[in-house]
């Protein structure tokens, strides 16, 4: 596999890790049409568990099932293609090889009432199905934070261990934060800082809107005069959080939207140095040819060409 100047590059802030999880994220950053160019587009799946077939699939009924995911992935020329357990292990051995995978370990329901998520695969079964990574949420401001991020220590090192890469979804949500506060600039860099201490090697956040939560972090933000006028300038700020922009994070793509509004969300993305998007419902909900058609202009604004 060729290897470009820019992937050795980012593969040399991971100082810490062995050759094969250099190699699994080298698998990641040179797949599909963006490869080597250090931007990524992922596919999410994992709306199942956390919505209800229902909600997820209904609106295009090919999506129920699994093998549709790795089709919609491939032929867009993703990245790579991230799901829980049993969507990865329905396609396994029919898409082994054609892109690289990413195995969701835990999973909510909307059927809960609590804040928590359900450790629901393993490393050993990242590695039996071939996967280049591991993927784990977890919920800043929840009471189960402490739980989950002691639960993603333990299956990180081993994941590491082994040579897997760690991709992290982190979702601030919880009784002490409203909705605004989710997604206000202050805790989307909050949480995209802990996900880093955590050892992610790719971080998921929201895109940030312009409100910042926490008292104490308003006097900050308004003595350093930090610009947050555009979303350019919000998501520069993430990705400093993020160690300077020394790890990986990729923008979620929410919840349905029109086209138009997504592709300018991209667009302030990719101006504030966001490293690319991970899109599940925006994608899959669509009709094949729309969705592939969509994911293209997504690829062609991070490739600069839109």
């Amino acid at each position: 596999m060729r290897i470009t100047q820019r992937v050795k590059k980012i593969l040399d802030w991971y100082e810490s890790d062995n050759p094969g999880t250099k190699a699994n994220l080298a698998r990641i950053l040179m797949a599909g049409k963006l490869g080597g160019s250090g931007k990524l587009v992922i596919l999410p799946v994992d709306q199942g568990f956390e919505h209800g077939p229902a909600r997820s699939f209904a609106p295009n009924p090919p999506a129920y099932d699994p093998h549709y995911h790795f089709q919609l992935a491939i032929e867009a020329g993703l990245n790579a293609y991230a799901a829980p357990l049993g969507m990865i292990e329905a396609g396994a051995a029919s898409f082994a090889g054609a892109i690289p995978t990413i195995l969701k370990l835990n999973s909510s329901n909307s059927l809960a009432t609590s804040k928590d998520q359900a450790v629901t695969g393993s490393v050993a079964d990242a590695l039996r199905l071939g996967c280049a990574a591991i993927g784990f949420t977890i919920y800043p401001g929840s009471e189960y934070a402490f739980e989950q991020m002691e639960e993603l220590r333990e299956l990180a090192e081993e994941a590491k261990s082994v040579g897997l890469a760690v991709v992290v979804w982190s979702y601030p949500r919880g009784p002490g934060l409203d909705k605004a506060a989710e997604t206000a600039l202050d805790i989307c860099a909050y949480a995209a800082h802990m996900a880093a201490l955590l050892g992610a090697h790719i971080i998921k956040v929201k895109p940030p809107t312009d409100h910042v939560s926490l008292e104490a972090a308003k006097k900050v933000y308004e003595k350093q005069a930090i610009d947050r006028a555009t979303l350019a300038s919000r998501v520069a700020h993430v990705m400093q959080s993020a160690f300077n922009g020394r790890r990986l994070v990729v923008f979620s793509g929410g919840e349905s939207t029109g086209t138009e509004a997504l592709l300018e969300t991209v667009r302030g993305l990719r101006d504030g140095g966001a490293n690319g998007s991970i899109i599940g419902r925006n994608s899959f909900q669509r009709p094949k040819e729309e969705a592939l058609a969509l994911l293209g202009k997504v690829i062609e604004i991070y490739q600069g060409r839109a």
